[in-house]
């Protein structure tokens, strides 16, 4: 049965369903303090992950308010989400909605709030890759569309936005709050020492993740990133998505001995090899954000990325599977690193949860620049 222990009535319902939504979200929440009420949706939920991210996030866990959302389709879980969301926000009615980033769970929760006339706050706004073949993509369109207050993460989204024709006066840069997130997340040397051991990792490696379907759903592309990882010459931790081990299995892709695969980690654990990586492979999103606070360079596997910034900025490069180790070798150049030891974080100043809160309650936070 889904979870309603909390009345949202007169909160601001700060909704998330993936474990990323949580990270960026509990600083928003924390920020909050009574006038938030967290909802769920369970779009991912494996409660052994799940309820240890909302722990190491200073949340107490929560159950799912949608039944059976994970591993439906897309249609299916939006849909699924907007008529229970939609259901209990006409029972509960909350001051405003806070959705974040570019998933399923954002866009219904948007959708849900903008049926029944409910302030519609969109953090990490103005996010656009320009790749229509990406879901996340329409989701962001579609969210923009819908939104009354939008918390662009850097000058660029909020450009993005006004270029989309949202009014200026609705648009605010508000800095993101990964930034907040990773610095209190962030495991001490003694801890990530502990992390590393308890996992078998020695520091100084490289870490990867690889999930998105542009890469596992084509075994010509799994191949050809497997086989660059194992050129790297130095050892990769592997922490392995579900679908990324079920397309290996299934396209006969060899993993090289250089690769170490390790079940899924919580997010202090991924923390803790991230920041003890001489360099990271990736096609996640989130962590494009994260390497910028970490100071650590990234090689981004996608042929498109919504988040220049890092880019920009010199944290992370574009590559295809082909070009991975070249790119590597020069990211780990170590005039290329020291560098990014002194290149601050495009994505704000750590105040970024305190100024969705002030939006979120109906007021205009003090805004700096980021």
């Amino acid at each position: 049965m889904a979870d309603e222990s909390t009345d949202l009535t007169g909160k601001v319902a700060v909704v998330f369903g993936t474990r990323p939504e949580i990270i960026k979200q509990a600083p928003v929440l924390h920020a909050l303090g009574a006038d938030g009420a967290g909802v769920f949706t369970g779009q991912h939920y494996d409660p052994e992950l799940t309820d240890a991210v909302f722990r190491s996030c200073g949340l107490e866990p929560l159950a799912p308010a949608v039944d059976g959302v994970g591993g439906g389709t897309r249609a299916q879980q939006v849909a699924r989400m907007v008529d229970r969301l939609a259901d209990r926000f006409t029972r509960q009615r909350p001051r405003a909605v806070v959705v974040q980033g570019d998933t399923n769970t954002a866009n219904a929760g948007a959708q849900a709030g903008h049926y029944l006339g409910i302030t519609v706050v969109h953090v990490e706004a103005g996010l656009r890759s320009h790749d229509r073949a990406m879901p996340e993509e329409t989701n962001r369109l579609l969210i923009s569309a819908l939104a009354d207050v939008h918390c662009a993460a850097t000058p660029e989204n909020a450009r993005n936005l006004l270029d989309g024709a949202v009014p200026a006066t609705s648009v605010f840069v508000t800095g993101n709050p990964v930034v907040e997130a990773v610095t209190a997340l962030c495991p001490s040397p003694e801890e990530t020492a502990a992390l590393l051991a308890g996992l078998g990792v020695a520091p100084g490696g490289v870490v990867a993740t690889v999930h998105r379907p542009e890469n596992t759903d084509d075994p010509q592309r799994l191949r050809t990133l497997l086989a660059g990882l194992g050129e790297l010459g130095a050892p990769v931790a592997l922490p392995l998505h579900p679908r990324t081990r079920k397309a290996l299995t299934a396209w006969g892709v060899p993993v090289p001995a250089t690769v170490r695969v390790l079940p899924p980690v919580d997010y202090r654990t991924f923390l803790a090899l991230t920041r003890s990586a001489s360099l990271l492979v990736s096609d996640s999103g989130g962590l494009q954000e994260e390497v910028t606070v970490l100071k650590k360079p990234l090689v981004v596997v996608r042929t498109s990325t919504e988040r220049p910034e890092s880019v920009a900025a010199g944290f992370s490069v574009l590559s295809e599977p082909e070009d991975l180790v070249a790119h590597a070798r020069r990211m780990t150049a170590p005039q290329a690193v020291a560098r990014l030891a002194d290149t601050p974080s495009p994505y704000g100043d750590g105040l970024a949860s305190q100024r969705i809160a002030t939006l979120a309650r109906g007021g205009v936070p003090a805004l700096q620049a980021v």
